[in-house]
């Protein structure tokens, strides 16, 4: 049974920090599927000189992706859109080439570029600037680090998702949602911020124009483009942060109402009309990032699966193998550990060593360090579920206190919210309902501001308006999403 012609197909492209996903959007008989065709693994590579992504190998999986989706659309694909994860970028060689693989957020290098940023502006005005949480992993602490490394500052650069666009089109550009990571954008505006660049002696030239959600910034080209299904494809950059798109995708009407957006980074907040940039909004190091449509994700970065990733390798490194099916089983049935950690600890942002760290952390506190064996695993884990839970508790009741807000609810969206055990505990330490979207909200929302874009909802200074996105989200939300074991 062939689809309608009425609308062409869409491709959402989700880059992960430690998986890819390529899907594709089609109507039949006017009603939307989604299948993810295509899936990858991604992991940041250790080298010599530091952390980095493989960007050709994560280009030549999305070129892969976008292949089956054309072969699986004889109607021919309308739009393509990107998003990913923040804060890293790529610098461009005069080819329009990368000069090189670029660093992963978690290389150690900004440890030393933090503070003396900090010499040269202080936290307190580039928060009064920005609007963004002081984190040593944000974009302006990497620019920084080139600038110790003697880097050549004029080198264009783009943030990674972007960076995917730009190939797929050639028009360089830094989309506002995902831009407003890196501590370099002005509080509420699509502009970058002189101040910042001049007072810690960046380059502006360098860094690429601000768009808004949902602008089309050329035709698909290149050999995709001579593919019969893409040969008018436009692309579209949505919200290009991951978290910005999971959030557009969240069927949530009323004011009383929070996100935790989890996976490998869980980030806890709230959708707010305008930045919060209060002194207490500061001293809670909250952040005020660009949503769709104008909006603000007032939020806060609590680390995420990512720390039990850590230790799960491991285990698997000393012949101790869980699947996370039987981990949660097994954490079920212990008690509430006696001690939590504190997930983020600057300790626990880098790789390696996860289980002495956290046995440090107990030791230091007084408990009994935990083993990490077939029978001391699941204690870890379940020490994990319910630190984090407690995180997430403490980030929620900051977030009534500073954005005045009345809680009642949680929308738990990604991957992580098919966890039940941390759902559950989430609950009974938040004292909030939790309701779980997708966990396929970053695809759901990609493909709501593309499908948005392309019906024309467009207001000046913003983009697409939240509500043309929402109408769409609320659709695609009550679908299901199929993913073949291929690509899982």
């Amino acid at each position: 049974m062939e689809p309608m012609k009425k609308r062409k197909a869409l491709i959402a492209v989700d880059l992960g920090a430690q998986s890819c996903r390529v899907s594709l959007l089609r109507f039949w008989y006017d009603e939307p599927a989604v299948d993810v065709v295509h899936r990858f693994s991604n992991a940041p590579v250790p080298s010599d000189n530091g952390l980095h992504w493989n960007i050709e190998e994560i280009w030549e999986g999305v070129q892969a992706g976008i292949r089956k989706c054309a072969a699986l659309a004889p109607e021919g694909i309308a739009s393509i859109g990107v998003d990913g994860w923040a804060v890293d970028y790529v610098r461009l060689h005069e080819t329009g080439y990368p000069e090189g693989d670029p660093f992963c957020y978690r290389d150690v290098r900004t440890e030393r570029a933090e503070p003396e940023v900090h010499a040269l502006i202080s936290p307190s005005r580039l928060y009064e600037l920005t609007g963004t949480q002081i984190l040593r992993i944000n974009t302006i602490y990497q620019l920084f680090a080139d600038k110790l490394a003697g880097k050549d500052e004029a080198i264009p650069w783009v943030n990674l998702p972007e960076y995917i666009t730009y190939r797929l089109c050639g028009s360089a550009v830094a989309e506002y949602t995902n831009a407003t990571h890196s501590g370099l954008v002005a509080v509420g505006v699509h502009r970058w911020s002189r101040e910042v660049f001049d007072s810690v002696g960046l380059n502006l030239t360098a860094a690429p124009r601000i768009v808004a959600s949902g602008t089309t910034i050329g035709n698909l080209r290149g050999d995709l483009s001579e593919l019969s299904a893409l040969q008018e494809t436009k692309v579209i950059v949505p919200a290009c942060h991951d978290t910005a798109s999971a959030i557009a995708a969240i069927p949530a009407t009323g004011n009383d109402w929070a996100f935790i957006s989890s996976g490998t980074w869980s980030l806890v907040g709230t959708v707010l009309d305008a930045p919060c940039v209060s002194d207490e909004a500061r001293s809670q190091n909250f952040t005020n990032l660009g949503g769709v449509g104008g909006k603000i994700c007032f939020l806060k970065n609590v680390n995420g699966m990512w720390l039990l990733r850590q230790c799960m390798d491991e285990w698997e490194a000393r012949g101790v193998v869980y699947r996370l099916e039987d981990l949660l089983k097994e954490c079920a049935a212990l008690p509430p550990p006696s001690q939590l950690i504190d997930v983020d600890a600057p300790e626990l942002m880098v790789p390696g060593d996860a289980v002495a760290k956290i046995n440090a952390q107990l030791t230091r506190a007084g408990a009994k360090p935990l083993v990490a064996d077939s029978l001391g695993a699941p204690a870890l884990a379940n020490l994990i579920f319910h630190s984090l839970a407690e995180r997430y508790a403490n980030v929620l009741r900051s977030i009534e206190s500073t954005a005045k807000k009345k809680l009642r609810r949680v929308f738990i969206v990604g991957g992580g919210n098919k966890n039940q055990l941390l759902n559950r505990l989430t609950h009974e330490k938040s004292g909030l309902d939790v309701v779980l979207g997708s966990a396929e909200s970053t695809t759901i929302g990609n493909f709501a501001i593309q499908l948005a874009a392309l019906d024309g909802a467009w207001t000046p200074g913003i983009g697409v308006p939240s509500d043309a996105v929402a109408r769409w989200a609320h659709r695609l939300t009550s679908i299901s999403i199929a993913i073949p074991a291929t690509a899982r």
